[in-house]
């Protein structure tokens, strides 16, 4: 009687429990306890690597179940080996076998339908086994495919975002550097004009050392020398407000440099997880560097989250803008400043020159007075010794009249007794030798007089003409000194320069 094998199906129904689906491979299990096989007669005898010859010399006991599951299939009869006491010799196998058999047909029909039951049950559930791997393979497949597909998604979108904030990194990194370029320059042009400032100062300062050399009573603290002394603290104090600037200048500078590096090193590491993020990007299932790394998903190195990694350099971004801003504003502070201090010690300048220009006009009027009074002067000496002269020559010729007055009253004193006479002749010769010592006397005191006031002329001659030394030195220290050095404001055309960018 020949086995027809038939092909397994898969059924529906109550009979798995399902009903659009198959079970997957963790149910069989279940399924098995649910839907037991049927019992499977097996006996040793069947199988294809025992023996037939001297099966029954081997202490076997037949009663033990080959799976545990299945009933025992043995008939009593099977065990009349174990109950002999005294093993068969080989000489008498063949006897033995014919009497005592130790299956029965039935025992056989039962087996042989349990290795059918079997079969079919183990078919059903390989087949099963094999159709749910193939559709697991294909779901994993699929899964692993979109699971690759969305990390290279989100790779791509990281790099987008990586590129974002790097170009938003070298934008102010460029913005930061341009102006950090405009606040050095703008320290430079206050630099200089602090040093152009030793210029003016050192001239001021020499105009008031200058007229320090002034002589007599053109000595004095009058306007130029008020005016130089405020144009001296009007340059000092300009000098310390470009100090001050250039000092904030080169905090900010610093505050840039600080910035700057922060964007740096943040668009460093955005070129450097830019690179690798691109490099994990274009790995494929083809790609030849792709290898094993164990452990590598149980690392956790990071250090930021998605909002935290933003706002880092949102805060960098933030920083440089908030420097730029203080720079910006400072480099306006310093065009106004060095407009304003400019203009000061420019108007300073001009006030200072137009104080000497009218002093210098003053003293040369004052001096040109007292040329004229001068000259007058030596007219009046020239006049005076004139006069003195012909008080002298007048002195002179009053000596032969009172000669002649003497000799007279002298010749009539030798006249005899009573011709001496006090007559009018004596009376009027005694006036008149009276009159000419008062003429003599009156004329010597004119003399001196003449010559006290002539005296007085050469001392003031002298005065005058020490006054006018004094008026032209002064003038030579004002106008040739002083103001010819002052012709030009000793500075570079700074004042108009904008520092805009």
């Amino acid at each position: 009687m020949e086995y027809q094998m038939q092909t397994a199906t898969y059924k529906s129904g109550p009979m798995f429990g399902l009903t659009k689906s198959f079970p997957t491979i963790g149910r069989q299990n279940s399924i098995y306890l649910n839907n037991p096989p049927p019992p499977l007669r097996r006996s040793f005898t069947t199988l294809p690597w025992r023996p037939s010859t001297y099966y029954q010399s081997s202490k076997v006991n037949p009663s033990q179940p080959l799976i545990k599951r299945l009933a025992d299939p043995l008939s009593m009869s099977s065990q009349m080996n174990a109950m002999d006491p005294l093993k068969v010799p080989p000489i008498f196998q063949s006897a033995r076998n014919a009497l005592y058999t130790r299956y029965t047909p039935k025992d056989w029909e039962c087996s042989n339908q349990t290795n059918y039951y079997t079969s079919d049950y183990l078919r059903n559930g390989a087949e099963r086994l094999r159709l749910d791997t193939m559709r697991m393979c294909k779901e994993a497949d699929d899964k692993t495919k979109k699971t690759q597909s969305d990390v290279g998604k989100r790779l791509g979108e990281r790099i987008n975002n990586i590129v974002f904030w790097k170009n938003e990194l070298l934008r102010e990194t460029d913005d930061l550097l341009t102006e950090t370029a405009a606040l050095t320059e703008c320290k430079r042009m206050v630099e200089k004009a602090l040093q152009e400032t030793e210029n003016p100062l050192n001239i001021a300062q020499e105009c008031l050392y200058n007229r320090e050399k002034r002589q007599g009573i053109d000595l004095v603290h009058d306007t130029p020398e008020k005016v130089l002394l405020k144009e001296v603290e009007t340059i000092k104090k300009c000098q310390d407000k470009f100090r001050n600037l250039i000092d904030k200048a080169n905090a900010q500078l610093s505050l840039n440099r600080a910035a700057q590096h922060e964007l740096e090193k943040d668009t460093g590491d955005k070129f450097t997880a830019q690179s690798l993020d691109e490099n994990a990007f274009q790995l494929r299932n083809t790609s030849r560097e792709i290898n094993f790394h164990n452990g590598s998903d149980k690392i956790d190195n990071t250090c930021s989250i998605p909002e935290s990694w933003c706002m880092f350099t949102n805060t960098n971004i933030r920083r440089s803008q908030s420097e730029r801003s203080t720079s910006k504003h400072l480099r306006n502070e310093i065009d106004m400043l060095l407009n304003t201090c400019c203009n000061d010690m420019w108007h300073q300048w001009n006030s200072t020159n137009q104080s000497l220009t009218d002093r210098i006009k003053e003293t040369l009027d004052n001096r040109n007075m007292m040329q004229t009074h001068l000259s007058k002067v030596f007219q009046e000496i020239f006049d005076m010794n004139k006069n003195i002269e012909l008080i002298k020559s007048a002195i002179q010729d009053k000596q032969a009249p009172l000669q002649v007055a003497h000799t007279r009253l002298d010749t009539r004193l030798r006249r005899p007794n009573v011709e001496s006479c006090k007559d009018s002749a004596h009376i009027r010769l005694v006036e008149e030798v009276s009159e000419i010592h008062d003429t003599l006397e009156s004329l010597r005191k004119k003399l001196r007089q003449a010559e006290d006031s002539l005296q007085e002329l050469f001392r003031l001659k002298t005065k005058l003409e020490e006054e006018l030394a004094v008026k032209n030195n002064t003038l030579f220290i004002d106008r040739e000194k002083c103001l010819a050095m002052r012709k030009t404001f000793p500075m570079a055309p700074i004042c108009g320069v904008r520092i805009y960018t």
